[in-house]
C-alpha cells in the first residue's frame, strides 16, 4: 500500500459539505455547494468532502432525506474545484458499492470509509471496490473513545491492510481528552508506520477540538479535519478557518491562505446557515456523556415531540451505548423518558 504523497506538512480536509449536512437537515443547496468550493479551492484545500451527512446512499426516512440528490452536488463540487480533490463519505450497510460507482462517476477522488470503532472488518470490500476505482482512500473509526487505543490499533490493521491509505481516529462524539486523543494517535501511528498516514477528524462538544488537532500534528498525524464555521453535527467540527489560522501561526505547512479560509466562513458559509454550531447544553451533554454527534436533531425533534428535555435524551443514550446507526432508538428513549416523567 503507497501512501499518497503529500505537498505539505499536513493535510487540511474540509468536511462543511459532509459532516455540515447533519446541521443543515441535509437541505443544501447546489448554489450554496458551488459558492463553498470554490472559496475552499481558492484558498488552498486539496480536499474538499461533499456528500449527505450519513454518506452515499443517507438520503432515507431514517436519517433524513436530502434537498437536492447527493450526486447532483458531487457532479457540481467537481465543475467549481480547480484544484481540490472531491471526497465523499460512505458508510458500509448505508451505502453501497453502486452508490460508490455513481459518486465516482460524478466526478469523487476520494472516499472515506466509517464504520463504527470495533467494527473495521464490514470495510474490507468498499475499499477495494475503491482501490479498483483508482480512487484515493481513508477510513473513519467512528466513536473512537468507546474502545482502547491498542484495539482502535488493530482496527486500523484491518482497514490498511484492506486498501486504506490514511485511517483515522474519528471523534464522532467531541468526547476524547487531550491525554486520551494523543493516546490513540500514537497507537495508531505505531501500528500502521510507514503503511498509510494518520488521521483525525474532531468535534467541538467539549470545546477540544482544535487542541486535540495540535496534538494530533504534534505526533505525527497528517490528515486533519475541519469545517467551515465548525459547520458539522453536534456543537460541529473543529472550524477550518481556526486551524488554518492556529497551524499558520505554528509555522506548520498547510497550503491554506489562512485569511481566505477565515474570509469564506464569514463571506460564503455563515450567510446561509441556519443555526450556528455551538457548545450548548445539549451540545455537551453529547461530549460528556459520549453520544454520536448526529444525534442532536434527531433528539431535539423527539424531546418537542415527546415534550421531554433533549439533553436528557442525548444522556440515556449514553448510558445505553448507542452508535451510529441506531437513530431509530432515540424515539424510544423519548417515549420512556416521557412516560417515566408522567409517572414521577
Amino acid at each position: 500500500m503507497s501512501r499518497p504523497v503529500l505537498e505539505h506538512d499536513i493535510r487540511i480536509i474540509d468536511t462543511s459539505l459532509r459532516d455540515g449536512s447533519h446541521a443543515m437537515a441535509h437541505r443544501f443547496t447546489e448554489t450554496q455547494v458551488r459558492d463553498t468550493v470554490r472559496a475552499l479551492d481558492r484558498a488552498g484545500l486539496e480536499v474538499i468532502e461533499v456528500s449527505h451527512g450519513d454518506g452515499i446512499g443517507g438520503s432515507s426516512f431514517n436519517y433524513g432525506f436530502s434537498r437536492t440528490d447527493e450526486m447532483t452536488l458531487i457532479a457540481a463540487a467537481r465543475e467549481e474545484a480547480a484544484r481540490a480533490k472531491i471526497a465523499v463519505l460512505l458508510v458500509p450497510g448505508i451505502g453501497t458499492a453502486d452508490d460508490l460507482r455513481r459518486a465516482r462517476d460524478a466526478g469523487a477522488d476520494m472516499v472515506r470509509i466509517a464504520t463504527h470503532c470495533t467494527e473495521a472488518d464490514v470495510s474490507p470490500q468498499h475499499f477495494g471496490v475503491a482501490r479498483e476505482l483508482g480512487m484515493e482512500t481513508a477510513g473513519f473509526l467512528m466513536m473512537a473513545h468507546r474502545t482502547s487505543p491498542e484495539n482502535l490499533a488493530r482496527q486500523a490493521r484491518i482497514m490498511v491492510d484492506a486498501g486504506c491509505q490514511a485511517p483515522y481516529v474519528t471523534d464522532s462524539a467531541g468526547a476524547l481528552l487531550m491525554h486520551e486523543a494523543r493516546a490513540r494517535f500514537e497507537a495508531l501511528l505505531a501500528e500502521v508506520g510507514d503503511d498509510a498516514w494518520v488521521g483525525y477528524h474532531g468535534h467541538q462538544n467539549l470545546s477540544l477540538g482544535v487542541a486535540n488537532s495540535v496534538i494530533a500534528q504534534e505526533v505525527g498525524v497528517r490528515y486533519i479535519d475541519g469545517s467551515l464555521c465548525a459547520l458539522g453535527a453536534g456543537s460541529g467540527n473543529s472550524p477550518t478557518e481556526v486551524l488554518a489560522a492556529v497551524f499558520d501561526r505554528l509555522g506548520v505547512g498547510t497550503g491554506l491562505d489562512a485569511g481566505a479560509v477565515i474570509d469564506a466562513a464569514e463571506d460564503v458559509v455563515r450567510p446561509f446557515l441556519p443555526r450556528w454550531p455551538k457548545m450548548d447544553r445539549n451540545a455537551i451533554v453529547q461530549g460528556w456523556a459520549g453520544v454520536y454527534s448526529s444525534f442532536l436533531l434527531h433528539a431535539e425533534r423527539a424531546g418537542d415531540r415527546y415534550k421531554v428535555a433533549p439533553h436528557e435524551i442525548l444522556r440515556r443514550c449514553g448510558e445505553l451505548g448507542y452508535v451510529g446507526g441506531q437513530e431509530d432508538m432515540i424515539i424510544d428513549v423519548a417515549m420512556e423518558l416521557a412516560g417515566e416523567h408522567a409517572h414521577a
